[in-house]
């Protein structure tokens, strides 16, 4: 007799018993919050499959590094390519200046540019989103909530300035960044 696994739908949220929204990893609870969920967004006039792969290769922008890392096959050799450095490709240098803008410029467009994501994301409310892994302290809560969560806290920015937009549009009022 074989156990069947419950299938997890990225798209389905499930609010933990304290309201957080917990995810980690594409194909988990929540999944669609990673930046490894599947969802090509076009920035600078290119298509990009996971918002990972744009952050990954935004460390190398105008070289033929950050071309590598757009048509990586999936976003964990995207990840893998963005932490392989070399003498040759160099990470930029403003990149611990840039990171948090250029992160949250990759979820904007993933979330203005998938309607239905769009619509996910403005149905969590005020529920707090967090990262929750060990593996990272910076994007994530540390896997003990003592991380930053800059990826959750970005999430929320990201759904307060949709929802006052889309609270603008249903008084008539035109949005002035879309």
């Amino acid at each position: 007799m074989s156990k069947s696994k419950t299938k997890i739908d990225p798209l389905q949220i499930l609010v933990e018993e304290d309201k957080t929204i917990k995810f980690y990893g594409a194909k988990s609870k929540n999944g669609l919050f990673s930046n490894f969920y599947q969802s090509p967004i076009k920035l600078k006039g290119k298509v990009w499959q996971t918002t990972e792969h744009y952050f990954q290769g935004q460390k190398f922008a105008g070289t033929i590094k950050e071309e590598e890392v757009r048509n990586a096959s999936g976003p964990g050799i995207a990840f893998r390519l963005g932490r392989k450095r070399s003498e040759k490709f160099p990470i930029r240098n403003d990149w611990q200046k840039v990171k948090d803008n250029i992160m949250y410029e990759a979820i904007k467009a993933k979330f203005t540019q998938h309607e239905n994501l769009n619509q996910i994301l403005l149905s969590t409310k005020n529920h707090k989103i967090i990262e929750h892994t060990k593996r990272d302290v910076y994007w994530a809560d540390g896997g003990d909530g003592k991380g930053k969560n800059m990826l959750g806290i970005l999430l929320m920015k990201l759904r307060k300035e949709l929802s006052e937009e889309n609270k603008k549009e249903e008084k008539g009022i035109k949005p002035t960044n879309f």
